[in-house]
């Protein structure tokens, strides 16, 4: 299974971005994704997931309301829209599928996710 993200860029204070993650294999309509980001120094954090059907949201307190998590199995992709970005918005994003297809308590934590893209970098300047 490999995913491949996308979508990175260097936006201003209160932008938008679109990130794309690309799974390669049929096994993403059975999963879960989840998309975490990593600032330099700092642990890497949850920011969303969505459930294998896309009828089940959940994100991290500090995107509510700003980012959107979508998904389209027919095109084995997974979306983060992010809108009105903040400085602190700044890390490397990064695409996961989770070992389950259901949105859990678990589902924030990295250990419950079995495969990774890359990384996507993103910037925001103020």
């Amino acid at each position: 299974v490999q995913l491949q993200a996308s979508g990175g860029g260097s936006v201003q204070a209160g932008g938008s971005l679109r990130l794309s993650c690309a799974v390669s294999k049929r096994t993403f309509s059975n999963a879960a994704m989840g998309w975490f980001r990593q600032a330099p120094g700092k642990e890497r954090e949850f920011v969303a997931a969505i459930n294998w059907n896309g009828g089940i949201t959940s994100y991290a307190d500090s995107v509510k309301g700003r980012f959107t998590i979508s998904r389209d199995n027919a095109r084995n992709t997974v979306y983060l829209q992010m809108n009105s970005l903040k400085p602190e918005d700044s890390a490397v994003y990064y695409c996961a599928r989770s070992r389950s297809s259901m949105i859990r308590e678990g589902t924030v934590a990295p250990r419950n996710y079995d495969y990774w893209g890359q990384g996507t970098l993103v910037t925001v300047s103020s």
